[in-house]
């Protein structure tokens, strides 16, 4: 039973989203009382995020289901310092094109989960370059900088860790912290911000914001992270051996990312039902409680539920079908992923690789050896063979039970 009596940390803490909140009681008196703005910043340093970010995205639509107000921090001015946060090495340097490209990618999938709006409890999303790009050097460095120790900056992971490493931390990276913390301070003054959530990596970012603005306003703010998020077998969420598994459908076709949830880990299933779905928490109960093969009927409903809210519906129930028609006829459902060979054909370890099943070369010959590989329903073991199909055709290619594709010429 929850100790708490606002909706809001109720229901963060029932979906598994809590790790730290820097004043439990205080948040939750205020949460019980009033809306609360609060705000999560994603940077812009690709057209989509990916499976990693989904856990942020889902709190803010948390937040807004429990009647208070999400603020989307999109940082377009943050982006072109660049958070060294869990990073061994420097990010490439975005020209403000390519930020803006990218936060245009990025924002389709926020107004699938959010509601924007003017309203009280409506969403906002504003861009971070707004305010930092008008900040002057000198002017910085006089009115913020007294409120921050290099003794202090040294002691975070972010910085810590790349030292420890001998790595290069850039002063520009070194800045990131300042102009974090600075956002948090703005946005409590022009939305009444009282707020900023993030994963486990942010904490201390998130408190130099609180710590700025009750030095330069006397304000009182408040912090929650959630714990840092790793699948049963301790990757990293968000990662497979064929890249990230990104958000949008431009950057990954949405079979693929069903079937990304259709095979997670047994033991993952209810966390991550609790965490990416809407799903009541006694019918996740129900679910997470099948066992054998049964879970399967649980991974496919949560599959089809975070595909729902990711993708759309009609992504979903495609996805689904497609999957049915594969796995159960043995046919080829029409949302599989595809690829054409050309003309002059492609040899088959380019096409597992070109697909994305394999990793590389390398790994695509290791499984063809396996006799992982087979082309409408042929074991393939040979690298060096020429895949070739005529105009009017189109030949099925499956790695294993669970990766399948249509090549066409």
């Amino acid at each position: 039973m929850s100790n708490y009596s606002s909706d809001l940390l109720r229901l963060l803490e029932e979906r598994g989203y809590i790790h730290q909140v820097t004043d439990a009681a205080g948040l939750d008196a205020l949460a019980a009382k009033q809306v609360v703005p609060g705000y999560i910043g994603f940077d812009a340093t690709a057209p989509s995020l990916h499976v990693g970010s989904l856990v942020q995205i889902m709190m803010l639509r948390r937040l807004q289901q429990a009647g208070h107000k999400p603020i989307v921090v999109m940082g377009g001015g943050t982006t072109k310092v660049g958070d060294p946060s869990g990073k061994d090495e420097s990010r490439k340097m975005l020209t403000s094109e390519d930020i803006a490209a990218n936060i245009a990618g990025i924002r389709e999938v926020f107004e699938r989960l959010l509601t924007f709006g003017d309203g009280p409890t409506d969403a906002v999303m504003v861009d971070n370059d707004e305010w930092l790009s008008q900040l002057g050097y000198i002017e910085l460095l006089r009115d913020v900088g007294p409120h921050f120790t290099i003794n202090r900056m040294l002691t975070f992971d972010s910085v810590k860790l790349r030292l420890d490493r001998e790595q290069p931390l850039t002063f520009l990276e070194f800045n990131y912290m300042i102009l974090q913390a600075y956002d948090f301070r703005e946005l409590a003054q022009r939305y009444g911000c009282r707020l900023q959530m993030g994963g486990s990596d942010q904490w201390g970012n998130i408190v130099n914001g609180m710590e700025l603005a009750r030095r330069m306003d006397g304000s009182e703010l408040f912090g929650l992270t959630t714990p840092l998020l790793t699948t049963a077998d301790g990757a990293k969420m968000g990662k497979t051996a064929a890249g990230a598994v990104w958000l949008n459908e431009a950057q990954l076709p949405n079979y693929d990312f069903w079937q990304y949830w259709r095979n997670v880990d047994d033991r993952d299933v209810g966390r991550f039902l609790r965490l990416f779905t809407d799903l009541p928490l006694e019918e996740i109960a129900r679910l997470e409680a099948l066992e054998g093969a049964e879970i399967n009927r649980a991974k496919t409903v949560l599959a089809s539920e975070v595909t729902k809210l990711v993708r759309g519906e009609e992504a979903a129930g495609l996805a689904e079908r497609t999957a049915a028609e594969t796995f159960a006829g043995g046919g080829a459902g029409e949302d599989l992923p595809s690829l054409a060979v050309g003309d002059e054909g492609m040899r088959i370890g380019a096409v597992l690789t070109a697909l994305g099943f394999t990793a590389s070369n390398g790994e695509a010959k290791r499984k063809l050896a396996e006799g992982a590989v087979k082309l409408d329903g042929e074991t393939i073991t040979e690298p060096a063979f020429l895949v070739s199909i005529t105009a009017e055709d189109e030949a099925k290619l499956s790695l294993g039970k669970k990766k399948h594709a249509i090549l066409r010429r």
